[in-house]
């Protein structure tokens, strides 16, 4: 039975997320041959402030990214 972690900077929507481990544990049940059901996916989020990349935290990535639609 496999375990999946996925850690992943905080930010992103419930939809996303459920798209991800939906797509993740598939893929790991075709990629080992197991059954779906014996799968277990979850994502532990690591808040923005906490996630640096290039010396710049993800938090501050996301403050200078424009706003999207209203």
């Amino acid at each position: 039975m496999p375990f999946i972690q996925i850690n992943l900077g905080a930010g992103r929507t419930p939809e996303q997320k459920d798209q991800l481990i939906r797509a993740v544990s598939a893929a790991a049940a075709e990629a080992i041959s197991v059954p779906e059901t014996s799968v277990r996916v979850w994502v532990v989020e690591v808040p923005a402030t906490e996630v640096l990349v290039g010396g710049v935290t993800l938090a501050e990535r996301q403050a200078a990214q424009p706003a999207g639609p209203a």
